[in-house]
């Protein structure tokens, strides 16, 4: 599955699937010129476009470049989400969708704290407010319905991703029908957050069971260097019921450079027949 080698994703059930930790724009903080937005900006438009995933999870945007990464994306896609401070600004975690393959039912951004719909707040030792944003989707043509959750988890607080992510286990698994949960979670296979999220089998990590590996297992924070094999912290995963045909990750340079310190997560899955609404 190369840039020039993606599934067009015709049949019927079948969504490709992308997370991508973007790097916040640093402005003049941004030290080291392959950290600048402002470089690294074009190289994120040419790797969105050459994978164009009909479902994309992006961290760390700022409303500049959430706008940036939808006219990258160009006017078929939409997004949802904003900023997880109280007034919907800073960093956020949007989710864009190819609007000529999916139809976009219903979405909520909730907060990752004991006020999930109070924006802004702070409960499980993380120092900036975190969040998830639920879409819910219907592929057209299909009457197939899934939800997209898209979060990025606290790098400092072992608790906060551990409250997290069982908040979000939670959430997914109360609710029947198929769902894909992407992000940056900050934390590799084998810790106890990501033990607890699958312990039972009702999500999977999309990279184990994938039918085919088209990279390895490469480190997804790379920090603008050449990739080497390591943990994962950017991840895909997927309710028992969801087929992950493929999945990579997207380890080459774009236009000389990195667009991201991270690397992003492209999966190909098919969702489950009777997911079609009866």
């Amino acid at each position: 599955m190369t840039a020039h080698d993606v599934h067009d994703a015709h049949e019927a059930h079948e969504v490709r699937v992308m997370t991508a930790n973007i790097r916040r724009d640093l402005g003049v903080w941004a030290l080291r010129p392959p950290d600048r937005w402002t470089v690294r900006r074009d190289r994120l438009r040419a790797q969105l476009r050459a994978f164009a995933p009909h479902v994309l999870g992006v961290q760390e945007a700022l409303p500049g470049q959430t706008r940036w990464v939808r006219e990258s994306l160009g006017d078929r896609y939409g997004f949802v989400g904003h900023g997880r401070d109280a007034d919907g600004g800073g960093e956020g975690c949007p989710v864009f969708f190819d609007r000529t393959r999916l139809e976009l039912l219903g979405w909520q951004q909730t907060a990752l704290s004991d006020a999930p719909h109070r924006a802004g707040s702070r409960s499980w030792g993380n120092p900036f407010p975190r969040v998830a944003v639920t879409a819910r989707f219907r592929i057209r043509g299909t009457g197939a319905e899934f939800r997209c959750v898209n979060t990025h988890l606290d790098p400092v607080s072992a608790r906060s991703r551990e409250r997290s992510l069982a908040h979000l286990r939670d959430a997914i698994t109360a609710e029947p029908g198929p769902a894909i949960l992407t992000g940056d979670f900050n934390t590799g296979p084998g810790s106890a957050a990501l033990d607890a999220l699958l312990a039972d089998g009702a999500l999977r990590d999309a990279w184990l069971v994938a039918r085919e590996r088209d990279s390895p297992e490469y480190a997804t924070y790379a920090n603008y260097r050449a990739p080497r094999p390591g943990r994962r912290l950017d991840w895909i995963v997927a309710t028992d019921d969801v087929v992950v045909d493929r999945v990579r990750i997207v380890a080459e340079p774009v236009l000389g450079g990195w667009p991201s310190d991270h690397l992003p997560v492209l999966a190909e899955v098919r969702l489950p027949k009777g997911s079609d609404p009866v």
